[in-house]
Order: C-alpha cells, then structure tokens, then sequence
C-alpha cells in the first residue's frame, strides 16, 4: 500500500491485490478480524498499522450519496412488512417518482443488500432506481435484531448470527409485498449486491413471475434449479473475484441448457464489490457502466 495516498481519495491501485483479496476474504466472514490484522501486517510499513489499513479499505459513509434524501424527484420512506414467519415486521426504505403517469405506471425494484444490513450505500442504490423511473424498495435483513447498527462491521456480526433461511425468506417476503403494492405496473425485479446478488439469483429460482434480475458478484444456486428460472437475468461479475467467478461457469452451462435468457458482463481488472462507491475497491468507470447496464435491461423487462 502506497501510505503517502492518504490525501486523496484511495483506489485499488493503491493497494496489492494480495490485502485486497484478503479484505474480501475478511469481509465476507472466511477468517477473523484478528486474522486479517496479524496476516494484514506485513503491508504495515512507516506508522502504518494493520488497524489503520483495514479502516482504508473499509466504507467511508460520508462518500455514499450520489442523489439525496430530498431530491425533488423522488420521494422515500421508511415502511414495515410482515415477517413470514409472524414473529415481527421487516422495516424497509421505500421510494417513489414524484412525476407518475397514472396511465403507464412504473415497475417496481427490490434492491438487496450485502452481508451488513440496509446502510447508506444500499439506501441510495435504492435512491438511484427511484431517480431512473422506478419504485424501488431495500429491506433491512438485519430487521429482526434491531436492524442496521450504523458501522459494517457490526452490521456484518450480526447478520452472521441469523437463521439465512429465515432471512433469505424476509426478502422473499419484500418481493411479495411489491407484487401487491398499489400504483405499479404488476411488474417487479431485483437487483443485489454481493450477499444480494445471491438473493436476487434465489429469488429467480423462487419466483419464474420474476420480470428481471441483475445479480452483482452473488453465489450462485444449484444448477439443477436454473430449470426454474423464467426472469431475464444480467449477470455483473468482477474479472479479479476468483471466489464468485469460480462458481460462474457451471450456472453459465446451466443457462445455456436450459436455453434461458441472459447477458453476463465481467468488468476486467476490478474487484469483488466494485459497485460500492465508499471503499477503495470502487471502480468509477465500470460502476456507472454496470449502473447504465442494470436500469437498461429493467426498462427493456419491465415495461407496460
């Protein structure tokens, strides 16, 4: 790590693929903090600590807003929807166009978030798809013990501590509840990051009503599932995530055949989580592409 970049905002060429593959190792829960700090030290260097790399490669909040809560064009609020299991409500962020014709209705969008609960980032992905046109909704998962705690690092501890199929089945439900919402089209896709990307990828399997999905770097379900899945899929894949891209080409035969509808993009030279514009892993360039990428495909499935 170059330790004179700290005056401007941090990239990935500020780093070595090495601390960054093992940041994604740490962030996604395969070896402890404790382990990322001891293995991160050899990146130490000057008055560089371990503790001082991880807070570089970790989301700066203050980055996470590329349109506002009070954008005159759209309109946000915090709703609740009925857990499945009837034990408690999920709270999620709800957002609208302001200028709707009645007579063509838009979609609806449920954005999934990574493996941290509903934070500022998700928050305005949900934002931006409002801004392009569509009703769009984020769930917290993180709902049922108190929801998202302010940091990622917490919010990840926590969502470790679920029960996944009670969680994966609190986004099933956000997917219900915009089936049934007044004032779209009748036509609902998803889009999800990382551990979302995952969930929109279950949720095709789930749901053939589906009308789209466009998964970013998530797992991938068992191939003899993929039999199920009617959405037009966008697969978002990062060239240097070798532990999602490992899991890509049995799901990519399956697609083939099974002769389902999809495009896959894999952007060169960037990495796991390259969307996200708080961490230095962000890629502006190929960001706004995939961006441009996902509200195309959704306008071309989710139209009237």
């Amino acid at each position: 790590m170059n330790k004179h970049a700290s005056s401007r905002r941090l990239t990935a060429a500020d780093f070595d693929q090495d601390l960054l593959d093992l940041y994604d190792y740490y962030a996604h829960g395969k070896i402890s903090k404790r382990e990322f700090l001891d293995r991160a030290g050899k990146w130490a260097v000057g008055g560089l600590t371990a503790a001082a790399i991880l807070g570089t490669l970790s989301p700066n909040y203050a980055l996470a807003q590329q349109v506002a809560e009070d954008d005159p064009d759209i309109e946000g609020e915090d709703i609740t929807y009925q857990s499945p299991d009837g034990t408690g409500e999920i709270s999620a962020y709800l957002v609208r166009p302001i200028d709707i014709d009645p007579d063509n209705p838009p979609a609806a969008v449920l954005v999934v978030h990574e493996n941290r609960g509903l934070n500022p980032y998700i928050r305005d992905v949900v934002r931006r798809l409002a801004k392009a046109g569509f009703i769009a909704m984020g769930p917290d998962g993180l709902s049922s013990i108190g929801g998202y705690p302010g940091t990622d690092d917490e919010g990840r501890e926590m969502q470790a501590t679920l029960d996944q199929e009670a969680l994966l089945n609190d986004f099933f439900a956000g997917f219900e509840y915009l089936q049934a919402l007044d004032g779209t089209n009748g036509k609902v896709g998803a889009t999800g990051f990382c551990y979302g990307g995952g969930v929109v990828n279950r949720l095709a399997v789930a749901y053939p009503e589906m009308a789209a999905g466009v998964p970013f770097y998530g797992s991938f379900p068992d191939t003899e599932q993929v039999a199920n899945i009617e959405a037009p899929m966008m697969i978002q894949l990062a060239a240097l995530d070798q532990r999602i891209n490992a899991m890509w080409p049995p799901f990519q035969k399956a697609l083939e055949v099974n002769d389902k509808r999809y495009e896959v993009h894999i952007y060169p030279d960037v990495n796991h989580g390259f969307h996200n514009d708080t961490t230095p892993r962000y890629d502006a360039e190929a960001a706004m592409l995939a961006e441009e990428r996902m509200v195309a495909w959704f306008r071309t499935y989710l139209a009237s």
